[in-house]
């Protein structure tokens, strides 16, 4: 991406140009993805495309680095990962996109490993609060990793890319607060002590 002050017109096309792509990603992979798609529902055109962000992948990388970017911002770890697994739950929710850039990321770049070269710094301050967790006898030993990855894991149980049920925000809410109380229950008992 090219680093160069953008004027109100051009951020406002640069933020079409996010929001078109965004969704053309999360429904079609990068692989299945077209610009002339993202551009025409963005308006604008591909030199101004290909000049904030250089090409298809990068464009891609800067989507999902900032979709990363926003879960772990809004969805803060606590000590009580069963509070924060259905809070994961919960933004799930909000933005199934998110979820689903994850998911093409892991298809068609990584089958194995982390979703990105720094993913130990970015899960740092979670594997932080998870390890003092557990010194304070509050979260189950084992690796932090391990624990961090579980909670999650069960946190997407009805998430847009479940291979059992994928909820949707339309829902009636007694559907979400009983699976809310489920995921709480389970996860408390996996891996909590208290």
């Amino acid at each position: 991406m090219v680093d160069k002050p953008l004027t109100s017109r051009g951020a406002a096309t640069r933020d079409r140009i996010v929001e078109a792509a965004t969704q053309e990603f999360a429904e079609h992979g990068i692989a299945g993805a077209r610009i002339e798609r993202i551009v025409a529902t963005a308006r604008t055109n591909k030199a101004q495309l290909y000049g904030y962000f250089g090409n298809k992948e990068a464009l891609f990388d800067a989507i999902f680095t900032a979709s990363l970017d926003r879960i772990v911002n809004a969805v803060p770890i606590s000590a009580d990962l069963a509070d924060w697994a259905v809070r994961l739950y919960d933004d799930y929710l909000l933005r199934p996109d998110l979820i689903r850039l994850a998911t093409w990321s892991r298809m068609e770049r990584r089958p194995t490993g982390p979703l990105l070269a720094d993913a130990d710094q970015r899960n740092d301050h979670k594997l932080r609060a998870i390890a003092e967790a557990q010194a304070a006898g509050q979260v189950v030993p084992g690796d932090p990793f391990d624990v961090m990855a579980l909670v999650i894991s069960m946190s997407m149980a009805w998430s847009p890319v479940s291979n059992v049920y994928a909820a949707s925000a339309d829902e009636p809410e007694e559907d979400h607060q009983r699976r809310r109380a489920l995921l709480r229950d389970t996860v408390r008992r996996a891996v909590m002590t208290s």
